[in-house]
């Protein structure tokens, strides 16, 4: 059993994909024909679509088988213009769900509908999916500067419909080699505040997601690197309108107004959010841009980008590990395999360690595949109850055996060994909640290692996209800056991440060390969970991946069983109402979702019920036999376009 499931996490091609099919389904539940979602009736892609109702989906049977900056005020129109891009809406009924978007070539779905259009731009040129994601995620810098950017992370995979490998980049930030355990500590051995520690120096760490991109696009890209900048640079230029969320969010934050150029960016000089509408320019972020376009990621890692980015982290002084030009330029991005395993008749595929997302979505499915969720209908009492049980138990075993790999082994075959997961699969009961789950001992021997207290952020600051080019090559991305505004820190016109406050506080819990301890160059934990699905033959079936802090794992699971178990197609399964349990105290269920009628019945069964938004972001594509279908979540701002 050990050699199978070892075998599966090894690379995989298509043809290899079918080898294995029979070695590592013996034992799983795999009785059910491998499927694939059939489109509905498309709608024209449009800034506020009209809503419809989408109908029940039928699937189809197919064969089974990773200088001191320089305050630049922005330019503003003097009189704002309406908004152009389309508002989120506070909660989703999945009766209301529009139609996903349909294209026969290639498609790109993102958190913004510029970045969106930037993608789509590239994959016209003959772009590759990589290509496209770079140039909507430098778009999304500009214009999603809350949630993502060039100075912070991100996790992606990348799928080649040519040679079937399916490969992970990790981007994630380091911690400067300064770094310590008590960073987080006052001199009283006290952990510092969150607010305080998440706008401290101390909380930045060294941006990723550039060598990870241009990692990627070396291997990968079909267009110039400098091509890719081009969108980027002239919405830069030319400016772009501020959309609700992003006006909403800077009224919102308290950090912004403290660093002069954040304030001069984001505020009027009477101190008022500029308004919604309002043409936002940045030539600070236009030259940023020139100078990497031309320049490659060397360009920021090296040279003034890199002095400006050490100096602003250091200028205050009270930096206790402090950020050095070498932490700069020894950055490295790396290549690695993806994390999959077999649900049911399909392959899903995952980021591996440094995240957390991948190896625990799949024990979230790898425990749920013991129960038959087809017969359960979507948002009832059942459903809701037993997800959210396989949720604790798996977010048991992520806070006590994941962490960076580089420093701590991670068990990732025995977590998602299918006999562990039908042992703990075990452990549930459909009439009552079990209450706070302890972790498993997946066949390691003696534990080492104590539950962490976790501290990631919610997720207003995330992002996600997916991309699916005219080669069917694939690209699921999840770039972060941790929480919104990340440090709040606008150097040479991009953010500053706080990633390092996903590190523990408390390096040690009774007497002994937390895997998620702070340490110079590793890497925080993280819960971005991008996501592959295959058929049994090796054919691309889904891309997804979320926003969403510790929930975004729930999110994905959830997304990917709708579309899986219950025959959703991938705008319905964005849209489902949400749930979760992160192994805390409360099940947690969307606000002004009809899961808000079932608290009754399920504080019958025992569990703690806390209602509240859960602004996701999912954003999908769906391989189909008639071509691409594509959903945005419409909690966010985002669009799917292709042709």
């Amino acid at each position: 059993m050990h050699h199978r499931m070892r075998t599966c996490f090894g690379r995989r091609s298509a043809i290899g994909l079918l080898l294995l099919t029979a070695a590592c389904n013996h034992g799983l539940n795999t009785a059910e024909p491998v499927t694939v979602i059939e489109p509905v009736t498309a709608i024209e892609p449009a800034p506020q679509p009209e809503a419809k109702k989408a109908p029940v989906v039928k699937l189809v049977k197919k064969p089974v088988a990773t200088a001191k900056p320089k305050i630049v005020e922005p330019q503003v129109t003097v009189k704002p213009e309406p908004p152009a891009e389309p508002q989120p809406i506070e909660a989703v009924d999945l009766l209301d769900s529009q139609a996903p978007a349909k294209a026969k070539t290639h498609m790109i779905s993102t958190a913004n509908p510029l970045a969106t259009r930037a993608g789509l731009e590239i994959l016209r040129k003959g772009g590759s999916a990589i290509d496209a994601a770079i140039a909507a995620q430098m778009v999304l810098t500009l214009v999603e500067p809350q949630s993502s950017g060039i100075g912070g992370g991100a996790y992606m995979l990348h799928f080649s419909a040519k040679t079937g490998d399916i490969d992970a980049y990790d981007g994630r930030e380091t911690a400067p080699a300064s770094a310590f355990p008590k960073m987080f500590q006052d001199q009283d051995g006290k952990r510092l505040p969150r607010k305080q520690a998440r706008l401290s120096p101390q909380a930045i760490g060294v941006p990723g997601l550039l060598r990870m991109l241009e990692l990627a696009h070396k291997k990968k890209g079909n267009l110039p690197w400098a091509q890719l900048f081009k969108p980027a640079i002239k919405l830069a230029e030319e400016g772009f309108l501020i959309s609700p969320r992003l006006n909403s969010l800077v009224k919102k934050h308290k950090g912004l107004p403290l660093f002069a150029t954040s304030k001069a960016y984001f505020f009027t000089s009477g101190g008022k959010a500029r308004r919604v509408g309002t043409r936002l320019f940045n030539p600070a972020l236009a030259e940023t841009f020139r100078k990497i376009a031309r320049g490659g990621a060397d360009a920021f890692y090296v040279g003034d980008i890199a002095k400006a980015i050490v100096s602003t982290v250091n200028k205050d002084g009270k930096n206790p590990a402090p950020m050095t030009l070498k932490d700069m330029s020894s950055y490295k991005a790396k290549k690695l395999e993806a994390v999959c395993s077999f649900y049911r008749a399909w392959l899903v595929c995952g980021a591996p360690p440094s995240t957390t997302g991948g190896i625990t979505v799949l024990q979230i499915l790898g425990i749920l595949q013991n129960f038959d969720l087809a017969k359960m209908k979507p948002g009832s009492a059942d459903a809701v109850h037993l997800i959210s049980e396989a949720a604790r138990l798996a977010y048991a075993d992520r806070a006590m055996y994941i962490g960076d790999p580089d420093f701590i082994k991670v068990p990732t075959a025995a977590l998602l060994d299918p006999g562990y997961l039908a042992k703990r699969a075990g452990l549930l009961s459909m009439d009552k909640s079990r209450g706070h789950a302890i972790a498993g001992n997946p066949s390691v021997g003696k534990s080492a290692w104590l539950l962490a207290p976790d501290l990631e952020e919610h997720g207003l600051s995330t992002t996600h996209l997916s991309v699916v080019d005219k080669d069917r090559n694939a690209v699921s991305m999840t770039a972060s800056i941790a929480t919104a505004f990340g440090s709040a820190r606008l150097v040479e016109g991009f953010i500053l991440n706080n990633q390092l406050t996903d590190f523990s506080f408390n390096p040690k819990k009774y007497g002994r060390l937390v895997v998620n301890r702070a340490q110079g160059g590793k890497r925080p934990r993280s819960s971005m969970s991008p996501s592959l699905v295959f058929d049994g033959s090796g054919k691309l079936v889904l891309a997804m991946g979320s926003p969403g802090g510790m929930r975004i794992i729930g999110y994905v699971a959830q997304a990917l069983i709708a579309a899986l178990d219950w025959k959703m197609n991938v705008q319905q399964a964005i849209d489902m109402p949400h749930f979760i349990n992160r192994n805390r105290r409360d099940t947690e269920i969307e606000k002004g979702s009809p899961l808000e009628a079932l608290k009754p019945a399920l504080e019958a069964r025992g569990h703690r019920i806390d209602v509240h938004r859960m602004t996701s972001g999912l954003h999908g594509i769906a391989v189909t036999k008639d071509g691409l279908e594509g959903g945005a979540d419409p909690r966010r701002e985002g669009i799917a376009l292709g042709d």
